[in-house]
């Protein structure tokens, strides 16, 4: 019998969206079960070009559906199934996920193209861009560059008047997925007339342009992560979609929106090595009986379990709080930075603890499983460093705490609605005064739930941290230090998603519970790092270890979870 909880292509049906999202999803997972594992992963080793992913896309209309925000649909006589859902969409990325990233990256940079012609008011370039999301094309985001990265204040794209109204642009752009098959491409660059942040522009280009130069794949992959020149590019009216500090701020949002992606892609790719790993343990015999039956191999792959359930909870409930974003409620922007570090991390520490029980196995050529162990890498790394994230969650941590404020339930979001508030989010400031709803319920809902409240334990005495004993003026300066501050306040906010969450589905009881024994021994960690930390102060230390907490061991709880996990060995297998 499939585990509910977890994605299976035998089983699959997203009955809670409407036909066409349900039809699309349907025919994507049989697209790649038609092509076969063996398929899969040969043009994984052979870095082969998506064209045929591309053009099932096409044929489909699948990123046309998905991708084109409703106001933009009907602007150019679009269907009535496109809008921008990030249910849907998060849906879609799992799915991506758990057939090889590549052919998630292709979408990913797809919607980060998009990001600035959606929320530009140039109506000539949001009716290009549906044009040609209806065409099949993909999309490109040429914001970082080799000596700056992503720093924009720091761009050398540099636009020239020429004397007519609009600009000969020319300079180089690094580490850009799609660069080079991108009908749009959104680059972003700074006038040589104007001084500061009124100088900044983002316009459109095209990557069949004779003035577009692709000069070369920086990784070696199928992912094509180009290096671009412009040479003179001749940039018309029509293709600016912003200038001035709205550049900047649609740089930002842009990135709002994209990094959220990356969860739901770390879950699909845990999830399908999961059955290949928990299949391949529970039918080898070591010294006479299975893997599996050494305590050990069980506590893995259990806590690998356990992790990817709460990964997925985590983000399904934040999708509700990206769907419910508004002027007034912009508590996604914890929740965002949340899913790209937090979710993703969990994801390598899931591969991990799986790594450790397949040992060798993870490295045979003919399994998913070892393209999953390198891919799972680099979501932790897309769009923003951890520690970069890590930094902006922290801006919420006294609000988040200590000063909640009244807001309506957000119920569970699948409806088929568009989420227009992403593509115009407004200026990217303000973060210290965004205000949350009291995380404690969430809390009292489960206290009879043994590691529950043992964790709440935890998060009350971070509340007394952040009180009595939080970094003063010079420590703030000490990053290092910070961050170990930081992976506390991280799990407080994943635990209350997780528990909204679970209210909203009836989780089992094991199942949290178990989860959450997990959870306090990561806070244990984190609070014994925090101690030895060289800024640390007595009373920090102090402090520190008197947070650390053992979980509450129940031995027959954990042996209900190891059933679930032990029942996921036979439960799938890519077709051949």
């Amino acid at each position: 019998m499939a585990d509910p909880l977890l994605f299976n292509p035998r089983t699959y049906d997203p009955a809670h969206f409407d036909p066409e999202t349900r039809r699309l999803l349907r025919a994507t997972v049989d697209w790649f079960e038609d092509r076969g594992k063996r398929r899969l992963i040969e043009d994984y080793r052979s870095r082969a070009w998506l064209a045929d992913f591309l053009a099932f896309s096409a044929k489909e209309g699948l990123f046309a559906t998905f991708l084109t925000p409703a106001s933009a649909a009907a602007a150019t006589g679009g269907g009535q199934d496109k809008r921008w859902d990030t249910a849907r969409i998060a849906a879609l990325n799992e799915i991506f996920g758990f057939y090889g990233l590549d052919y998630w990256y292709a979408w990913q940079v797809t919607i980060l193209g998009l990001g600035p012609v959606w929320q530009s008011d140039n109506t000539a370039a949001r009716e290009r861009a549906a044009e040609l999301l209806g065409q099949g094309e993909v999309f490109a985001f040429g914001l970082s560059e080799k000596t700056h990265g992503a720093d924009i204040y720091s761009t050398d794209m540099l636009l020239e008047p020429d004397g007519e109204g609009g600009f000969r642009a020319s300079g180089s752009k690094y580490y850009i997925g799609n660069g080079n098959a991108a009908g749009l491409v959104s680059v972003f660059g700074r006038r040589t007339d104007v001084e500061g942040p009124d100088g900044y522009v983002f316009f459109a280009a095209d990557s069949r342009h004779p003035s577009y130069h692709l000069v070369k794949n920086v990784v070696d992959s199928s992912k094509y992560v180009s290096e671009f020149r412009l040479d003179g590019y001749p940039v018309t009216a029509d293709d600016v979609l912003h200038t001035g500090r709205a550049a900047f701020d649609a740089a930002l949002n842009t990135v709002n929106v994209g990094k959220f992606n990356l969860c739901t892609a770390s879950i699909g790719i845990c999830e399908h090595a999961m059955y290949e790993a928990v299949t391949h343990a529970h039918n080898r015999i070591l010294y006479g009986r299975p893997v599996t039956a050494f305590p050990h191999v069980r506590r893995e792959l259990a806590d690998a379990y356990v992790r990817l359930v709460g990964m997925k909870l985590f983000s399904d409930r934040a999708v509700d709080y990206f769907r419910a974003a508004g002027p007034d409620d912009r508590r996604y922007l914890l929740f965002n930075p949340m899913t790209k570090m937090k979710v993703t991390t969990e994801g390598e520490k899931v591969i991990d603890l799986m790594w450790d029980v397949i040992a060798a196995k993870g490295f045979e050529k003919d399994t998913y499983f070892a393209q999953a162990a390198v891919e799972i890498r680099s979501l932790p790394k897309l769009e923003g460093t951890v520690h970069v994230n890590l930094a902006l969650i922290l801006k919420f941590m006294r609000n988040h705490l200590l000063n909640p404020a009244e807001y309506a339930p957000v119920p569970a979001r699948t409806e088929a609605a568009d989420d227009a508030f992403l593509f115009r989010q407004g200026p990217a400031r303000g973060l210290g005064s965004v205000r949350f709803h009291d995380w404690r319920p969430a809390f009292d809902a489960y206290a009879d739930v043994p590691n529950v409240a043992r964790f709440r334990e935890q998060a009350d005495a971070l509340c007394d941290f952040v009180t009595t004993a939080a970094p003063d003026e010079e420590q703030s300066r000490d990053l290092d230090l910070l961050l170990a501050v930081g992976q506390l306040f991280a799990l407080v906010v994943h635990a209350q998603l997780i528990l909204e969450q679970a209210r909203l589905t009836g989780l089992e009881q094991d199942v949290l519970d178990e989860l959450f024994s997990v959870l306090v021994r990561d806070f244990s960690a984190h609070a014994v790092e925090l101690y030895g930390k060289d800024s640390a102060t007595a009373e920090q230390q102090s402090w520190a270890l008197g947070a650390v907490r053992r979980p509450v061991v129940d031995e027959a709880r954990s042996a209900r979870v190891w059933e679930r996990v032990e029942a996921l060995s036979g439960a799938y297998e890519m077709a051949p």
